[in-house]
């Protein structure tokens, strides 16, 4: 299982900092502290789970770094805890994405409440509970296993082997994304999408159909039905990792 990694960002490494690290500590996370400073940050990003941006009064980051900060956690999808006195947590809890600023903590802090709600936090970031969902529907159980293991470690995977059993999946749980079979049995893959489009609750779900058939014949079948695109099913582990990545950027 992956570490519990927190970077901890601040103006420098006061008292009040020590006994914040202390406590991370004792959460059974490690903690690295880090300078305002995009050279501080970038040397430890690669490990971090979270970023906790922790300001003394009146003693915020400047504008370059928040703007760094915020662009690192949005391409990279790492949320943050924020923590500081209320009114210089209004001047700048704006300049982050606000789906990721996990919590925001006004100061004085209420120890108890921090270590209790970073140790669920970390626990659900060690899930995959933060990940973006997939949904990845075909009648091949043995390409459905290859597709999983492919994506595993950068997204949230769930799979079912038929349009119905998708249909029944999406009314208890959320995706951001759906990879759809275009040929299956029984309910094709345009069928399904036909369905999703008609129930306001999946509607807005982007879907990309998975396609044996690279024709241009049935290439056009499929991107006249209006997906949001299309994988020929002989695509590589890293071309798809690299669409799949370049596809959710573009929806930031």
């Amino acid at each position: 299982m992956a570490e519990k990694n927190v970077l901890l960002i601040g103006a420098k490494e006061t008292f009040l900092i020590k006994v914040l690290e202390k406590k991370i500590i004792e959460s059974g996370a490690n903690v690295v502290f880090a300078p305002w400073s995009v050279d501080s940050i970038n040397q430890n990003w690669a490990t971090t789970s979270l970023v906790i941006l922790y300001m003394d009064t009146g003693d915020l980051p400047k504008s370059d770094i928040i703007s760094f900060l915020s662009d690192k956690m949005r391409d990279d999808e790492k949320g943050m805890f924020i923590i500081g006195d209320k009114n210089d947590i209004l001047d700048i809890q704006d300049r982050f994405d606000q789906e990721l600023i996990y919590k925001i903590f006004y100061r004085p802090l209420d120890n108890e409440d921090f270590v209790k709600t970073l140790g669920d936090v970390l626990n659900k970031i060690q899930a995959g509970e933060f990940k973006k969902s997939i949904l990845v529907v075909d009648d091949d159980a043995n390409y459905l296993g290859i597709v999983r293991e492919w994506l595993k470690n950068d997204y949230k995977v769930s799979m079912v082997s038929s349009g119905m059993q998708a249909i029944k999946w999406l009314g208890k749980n959320k995706a951001d994304l759906i990879l759809l079979d275009h040929e299956m049995p029984v309910t094709s893959g345009p069928q399904v999408l036909e369905m999703l489009r008609a129930d306001s609750e999946t509607s807005s779900i982007p879907v990309i159909f998975l396609t044996g058939k690279g024709d241009k014949e049935s290439v056009m079948k499929v991107v006249a039905l209006k997906p949001e695109g299309y994988f020929l099913k002989t695509i590589q582990k890293d071309e798809l990792l690299k669409n799949l990545e370049e596809f959710f950027l573009k929806r930031k």
